[in-house]
């Protein structure tokens, strides 16, 4: 009874303490589960431009911040396959790889687990056809994952602001693997994962800032919608944050 008066936050709060989350896959030295999603050895992978071959920006960061800003209107202008690659390396680019598979990125993550893979759902980019794409960190590529007709009709109607996304250049998806967190973390990883989204999504607007692509984070999505149009099962897999980019 003393449990169901207690509202849902204070539930999470007490499920995801530290003394909760003490016992861990990785406190039992168990195996820690891949860094990166699968696929086939023969699939497809569209090259993005090298991070170091991209063009240094000399930027006012107290102007960046001062000017960063949520903008849901884009002028329909193509991004470049550099501006693309910028953004995702700035987003979740592996600066290093580690001999137990984690790795170090261009944001934080806890205990440098990255939970994250990226969704990319392209409707203005040169040199590329829409449609639904995986951002392949280790190997900075792309992967095609379904062509426009295939995926728009149910990526829209997993918006809210369907419209917006309608309307951008890009429309990128962080869809965690929970079980990288909790791995470490245990019940911990409750609270991690959405904090980490942040961390991403702010590098985005900044990177975005830097190169005149706007911004807009987006939280209101259908769940069971988004996670089915990305094929993911909503359990251990499951999408968590979103962003329209474009010109503007």
């Amino acid at each position: 009874m003393e449990t169901a008066n207690k509202s849902m936050l204070q539930q999470f709060l007490e499920a995801t303490t530290l003394e909760q989350s003490a016992v861990t896959p990785a406190s039992e030295g168990k195996a820690p589960p891949l860094a990166e999603k699968p696929f086939p050895p023969d699939a497809v992978r569209i090259p993005l431009p090298e991070p170091g071959m991209l063009p240094d920006r000399n930027v006012n960061f107290l102007e960046i911040i001062e000017l960063r800003s949520t903008l849901r209107q884009y002028n329909g202008a193509y991004l470049t396959m550099e501006e693309l690659s910028y953004l995702l390396w700035c987003t979740q680019g592996v600066k290093m790889v580690l001999p137990n598979g984690d790795s170090r990125r261009n944001v934080p993550s806890a205990g440098g687990r990255h939970p994250f893979e990226t969704y990319l759902y392209i409707k203005r980019v040169e040199g590329l056809s829409p449609g639904l794409y995986r951002f392949l960190a280790f190997e900075h590529a792309l992967l095609a994952e379904a062509a426009l007709d295939e995926i728009e009709e149910d990526f829209l109607a997993a918006f809210r602001a369907s419209q917006m996304v309608e309307n951008s250049a890009v429309t990128f998806v962080w869809a965690a693997d929970a079980r990288r967190m909790t791995y470490k973390f245990g019940n911990r990883a409750c609270r991690y994962l959405f904090l980490d989204a942040g961390h991403v999504c702010e590098n985005l607007y900044l990177a975005g800032q830097t190169i005149h692509v706007g911004t807009c984070a987006i939280g209101a999505f259908y769940d069971e919608k988004l996670n089915a149009a990305l094929k993911l099962k909503g359990e251990s897999e499951f999408a968590v944050y979103g962003a329209a980019v474009g010109k503007f």
